[in-house]
């Protein structure tokens, strides 16, 4: 938390060097007070394409549909951001809190399928709300912050100045970026997490984390939590070059009666990793993620219910877990004396029946390219094209593909 661009962008440490404008405000108690944020907002045209046949209906976690063009003015990955922080130091322990709003300008589809007009006013995501307290000993952080499984995965992603994948033409909330498309999101979840001290070539992050059940294609099939889940996380810095490691374990058991599978307990696990190395006119990024029963897309069970891709879906039909599994290659290059930055990658993520269900293995890839313009230091000009497909590996149809052109604005302060 000592970068304002990790307040501001609310993911993305290191990922804005422009938003080092902000309010700060010294208190006579010896606390200090600072707000920060960003808002966004792109157009977008999105043409899906009518020759796809993967049947998302039997194809569990797809994302790209058939069919379908449209316009739409929105928030891209990156939500706008509101954030408070207050920070003091009492004898030798470090104190602070941090409350961080995050807004979409859109309103969403209706249940015609178009964006509606009269939403009154559009969703506020209160996705940070926690306490830190620490020394030289580390800092322990308690309250609702991003996970640590996968989080360097998606703090390096390209698309949070931008779309990536949209997750739908009218779409409401952020769009997708890369989630589902290289890497699992992390999300903003309840936390107790300790970790070592900061201003180190290394830091080590673990936590026990609000515990989550495990769904599949008829949502959550596994339900009873009754130990945290762990997560951790580990990164070394050395000169020009960046390398992290992370980790998830999730224990739940079934303790419905009339369930096949009263009674069983699973026990889901993760593990990503990745690698960058990054210098001013030039970075490359490699990241990727293994897992089963995680889910993927959104992990464990998502959002709750039979929600399709977003139900997380780690477990199958017969009771047992899923394995899901992803990549991304990221190239960005910045010309010496530019402000313009151009940024390519390719990423996938692919979700496995398991033995005891019928064959399938699903793809969601997304190849995005795009142009960044740093027209001052935190006004930011956004072009980029993203193509993405869906597509069932087994039975092997057409894939079902889309391409989103998107033109924005990105204010940082």
């Amino acid at each position: 938390m000592k970068r304002v661009a990790m307040l501001c962008v609310g993911l993305a440490v290191g990922a804005a060097s422009t938003a080092e404008a902000q309010l700060t405000m010294q208190m006579s108690n010896g606390w200090a007070f600072t707000f920060s944020g960003n808002v966004n907002a792109f157009s977008i045209y999105e043409s899906t394409s009518e020759t796809g046949a993967t049947n998302l209906a039997t194809t569990p976690g797809g994302l790209i549909g058939i069919g379908g063009k449209g316009f739409n003015l929105r928030t891209g990955l990156l939500p706008a951001f509101s954030v408070f922080d207050a920070k003091g130091k009492e004898g030798t322990t470090d104190l602070g809190v941090h409350f961080g709003f995050a807004p979409q300008i859109q309103c969403g589809t209706g249940s015609a399928g178009a964006s509606v007009h009269d939403c009154f006013g559009a969703a506020i995501d209160m996705r940070q709300v926690y306490m830190t307290f620490g020394g030289t000993w580390g800092q322990i952080l308690a309250g609702r912050e991003i996970g640590l499984f996968n989080r360097q995965n998606i703090l390096t992603d390209q698309t949070l100045f931008g779309i990536g994948a949209t997750g739908g033409i009218n779409g409401g909330g952020t769009t997708l970026g890369r989630i589902g498309f290289g890497y699992i999101y992390p999300n903003f979840v309840a936390q107790m997490t300790y970790s070592t001290a900061a201003g180190r070539p290394g830091q080590l992050s673990i936590g026990l984390f609000q515990p989550s059940g495990l769904g599949g294609d008829a949502g959550t099939v596994y339900n009873q939590t009754q130990v945290p889940r762990v997560e951790a996380e580990g990164t070394y810095k050395t000169g020009d070059v960046l390398v992290w490691a992370n980790g998830t374990v999730q224990n739940a058991k079934d303790l419905t009666l009339t369930s096949p599978f009263f009674n069983a307990s699973k026990t889901a696990t993760g593990v990503g990793g990745g690698v960058r190395f990054g210098r001013a006119q030039f970075s490359l990024t490699g990241s990727g993620y293994w897992g089963k029963g995680i889910g993927t897309t959104l992990q464990f069970n998502g959002v709750g219910g039979p929600g399709g891709a977003v139900s997380g879906l780690g477990v199958g039909a017969d009771g047992e877990l899923r394995t899901s599994y992803g990549f991304i290659g990221q190239l960005t290059v910045t010309p010496a004396s530019s402000k313009v930055t151009l940024a390519g990658s390719y990423g996938s993520s692919y979700l496995k029946a398991t033995s005891g269900e019928p064959s399938f293995k699903t793809e969601n890839s997304l190849i995005s390219g795009g142009l960044y313009y740093q027209a001052t230091k935190s006004l930011k000009v956004v072009g980029e094209g993203d193509y993405a497909w869906t597509k069932e590996k087994v039975a092997n149809p057409n894939k079902n593909k889309t391409f989103a052109g998107a033109f924005g604005f990105m204010l940082f302060f």
